[in-house]
């Protein structure tokens, strides 16, 4: 009997929800059967079988939330099951590959087999399989592991979508379609009519009103699963080991040319104002106490969803012009819609970036993510009168909000890189 325990997926999560068993106890399964979809916060994957062999037991069921290391499944290999060997000198964790390398990934080359150390195991941390979320057949349907959590989530039968992918594959957007669009003709034509109101009575004298009760409550309690497990999760930490620091002004973008792309501006910003500051463009590790101030930068866009907040890393923007920004951005955003982001996008990155402004508000107090020191927001641009030579006019305006870990950065540093952010800003170009 093999007993396998969940692996550490490649995101540095401490647990995962099982979403579906693909398969059940009794059956027989090879070496890289997938056995199961599981939710993070970053994303749904299946997760391959590392034996050949009958599954024997369970160790839980759709819904029920497993501990990273902790006992998945067990199985009955029998002699020479045709499992694959552990090494003892394999570590417990071993490095993603990306897929596209991230400039400090450590990685494994495609087709490397690699040894099961009880929590990472065959294909489950290589990108190229997990990532791109390869679609399976069920019950006819063609429909990758993340779409066919959503629709269970909104209680969508997959017969009752029309696919419009490749290759007939059901998507995200199919499947929100019939969610919003109710019940499907062949459900509504059979629905029995509604039955006719009998005929009232008269009302009885009324009787005397009792003391009412305490009124119920209008919702019901539901548990906190995924991103937003980890979104509380992750909060919390920062409020305990951040001291926050909130600055704020506005920049005047009266010269810039229409039609701007205004978080690719924010974006060259930010790198503008490391140059002037790189202190905050930087991590803190306050258990050693020592902090790199980094010599590239990668961002950490905010993306807002219905199943909570991302943080996905923008690559290489210090050495990214304005189309590649772009397209990076539209990938992440894209990515985090469908719940596909690679999980090397949802980590290392230097500083952090709230586009808020999209929706409403003009300043804010954002939260730091640790190792990270810094967040710059952005709300709502508006109009402001200004004082020009022999008159006024109405500018733009963009209102910054910088928020910085004050255990290692110091007042005149974040005013520097604010003002640095601004000058380049106002900017034509």
């Amino acid at each position: 009997m093999k007993t396998f325990n969940l692996p550490d997926l490649g995101e540095g999560l401490p647990d995962a929800e099982i979403v579906e068993w693909l398969v059940a106890e009794g059956d027989e399964v090879k070496v890289d059967d997938p056995i199961v979809s599981m939710e993070t916060a970053k994303a749904v994957v299946e997760v391959p079988s590392p034996y050949t062999g009958k599954v024997a037991k369970f160790y839980g069921q759709a819904g029920d939330v497993i501990k990273t290391g902790a006992p998945l499944v067990d199985f009955d290999t029998g002699e020479g099951g045709g499992e694959v060997p552990a090494t003892e000198d394999v570590p417990a964790t071993e490095d993603v590959p990306a897929t596209e390398p991230a400039p400090d990934d450590a990685g494994q080359a495609d087709g490397e087999e690699r040894a099961d150390s009880g929590t990472v195991v065959g294909n489950v941390t290589t990108s190229d399989e997990v990532v791109r979320q390869s679609h399976s057949t069920v019950g006819g349907v063609k429909v990758t592991p993340a779409v066919r959590a959503l629709a269970r989530k909104l209680k969508v039968n997959l017969a009752d979508v029309e696919p419009t992918g490749p290759d007939g594959v059901v998507t995200s957007n199919d499947v929100r379609k019939v969610a919003e669009g109710g019940p499907t003709r062949e459900t509504a034509a059979a629905a029995p009519a509604p039955a006719s109101a009998p005929a009232p009575s008269p009302a009885p004298a009324p009787a005397p009103a009792p003391a009412s009760p305490p009124a119920a409550p209008s919702g019901d309690w539901e548990p906190v699963r995924g991103t937003r497990r980890t979104m509380a999760r992750v909060m919390s930490e920062s409020h305990k080991r951040v001291v926050p620091t909130t600055i704020m002004d506005d920049a005047d973008i009266h010269a810039w040319r229409p039609g701007e792309d205004i978080t690719v501006r924010l974006l060259r910003s930010l790198w503008a104002g490391a140059r002037a500051e790189p202190g905050l463009n930087a991590w803190y590790d306050d258990e050693q106490n020592v902090r790199m101030v980094h010599k590239g930068m990668h961002v950490g866009m905010a993306v807002d969803t219905p199943d909570g907040l991302f943080v996905a890393r923008l690559r290489d923007v210090h050495a990214s012009d304005h189309q590649g920004l772009r397209s990076e951005i539209n990938r992440l955003r894209d990515n985090a819609k469908n719940r596909s982001i690679p999980p090397e996008d949802l980590k290392d990155y230097t500083i952090m970036l709230s586009n808020f402004g999209v929706f409403a508000g003009r300043y804010a107090t954002p939260i730091i993510n640790p190792p990270c020191v810094a967040i710059v927001a952005a709300g709502v641009l508006r109009h402001e009168v200004v004082p020009v030579l022999g008159g006024m006019e109405a500018h733009r305006m963009i209102p910054l909000s910088l928020t910085f870990d004050h255990r290692v950065c110091t007042g005149g540093e974040a005013a520097r890189f604010l003002k640095a952010m601004i000058e380049d800003l106002q900017r034509a170009d």
